[in-house]
């Protein structure tokens, strides 16, 4: 079990919270507001009401050399980076912060954190590229120009095997799994050999272009 610390307790912060709670850590949470600081009480180990910027409240709610940190202040650009620093002088290593433009994700990198989340952009582009994307179900970037897609099995692949398409050879793509729309089943490492249903879709993953060209298979 890991000891994490959220700061800021909006949507993101808040359902980061639930997420890691759920997945038996110890979380501590802590915001300005009281009422989402009750609301997530029950559901983390320790809710507390305070500021996050501020060494002695990080230190009185148990959040020193913690796992990793999360910081969600929300449009409060001066808070995340005075509260990544209070995080840093405390002896949390990983901190993940939540960023709402370019700008701040590049300040934020700066001052050395694990990662930056900007989830309207993150969504918007997945959204984007499902629309764009015939068969497209999921997206998740990878970094520039690399993804993981979930798409539909085209008619044109439906009753063949995957060693007869050769996706990689032909494609440039990597199959990572095979998922059975109607069981939900999810089958990592799929037989080369099993023979492909419309009901299935294929977790694949390359280049973006690589893929567009994959996804737009008829």
């Amino acid at each position: 079990m890991k000891r994490f610390v959220v700061v800021g307790l909006g949507n993101f912060g808040s359902s980061v919270a639930e997420s890691l709670s759920a997945q038996r850590h110890e979380v501590i949470a802590v915001d300005m507001n009281e009422d989402s600081v009750d609301r997530i009480a029950p559901i983390v180990a320790r809710a507390a009401v305070g500021d996050g910027k501020n060494l002695k409240t990080l230190e009185r709610i148990g959040a020193r050399d913690a796992d990793a940190g999360v910081v969600s202040t929300g449009d409060d650009i001066t808070a995340s980076i005075l509260t990544t620093m209070a995080l840093h002088d405390i002896g949390v290593r990983d901190v993940y912060v939540k960023v709402i433009s370019a700008d701040h994700a590049r300040v934020m990198e700066r001052l050395g954190v694990t990662e930056t989340i900007f989830p309207e952009r993150e969504s918007a582009l997945a959204l984007g590229k499902r629309m764009s994307g015939r068969g497209l179900l999921n997206y998740v970037n990878l970094g520039t120009g690399f993804s993981i897609q979930e798409m539909g099995v085209p008619q044109a692949w439906s009753g063949k095997t995957l060693r007869e398409l050769g996706l990689r050879q032909h494609y440039g793509v990597t199959v990572v799994g095979v998922h059975d729309m109607l069981l939900d089943k999810m089958t990592v490492s799929a037989d080369p050999d099993a023979i492909l249903k419309d009901s299935d879709a294929l977790i694949v993953a390359g280049t973006d272009e690589d893929l567009a060209k994959a996804a737009a298979v008829p």
